[in-house]
């Protein structure tokens, strides 16, 4: 019986942990990888920095910061089972600002990276040694 102060009793399909689902959306490899990346300040959950603990709901707004990569989603599902890739793309839908800017980031740096001088071949083992000798000597 739930007093007056209690909480509604919710189902597990109504809210899930933060950490579990952004391992079941497929944006971290594992769990532990998820939690860091919250605890490291690169999630933020409707616009603040959140616990993996904290449960979310349908409709939650997450800011993700992934490598060169950030990502607005909203929650559209959730689940807190790791599923295929095709699966797990249904749980979030990514704002359009978001994919406008991902893409315009990640043109400027296939752009950029056309200039870069990359050598023609790998140094041979003793170009290699030449190269830690002289490395070494630095230090």
């Amino acid at each position: 019986m739930a007093g007056p102060g209690s909480r509604p009793a919710e189902t597990s399909e109504q809210r899930v942990r933060l950490d579990k689902w952004l391992w079941a959306a497929r944006f971290f490899k594992t769990r532990q990888l998820a939690t860091e990346a919250i605890n490291g300040g690169k999630i933020h959950l409707n616009g603040q920095r959140a616990k993996p603990g904290k449960e979310i709901g349908v409709g939650a707004k997450l800011e993700i910061t992934r490598e060169q990569d950030a990502y607005e989603v909203v929650v559209q599902a959730l689940s807190a089972q790791r599923r295929p890739a095709n699966e797990a793309v249904l749980l979030y839908r990514e704002t359009p600002e978001s994919e406008a800017k991902r893409e315009a980031e990640s043109a400027r740096r296939r752009e950029q990276r056309q200039f870069q001088d990359e050598p023609e071949r790998r140094p041979s083992k003793k170009e290699r040694r030449l190269i830690h000798r002289f490395k070494e000597s630095l230090d």
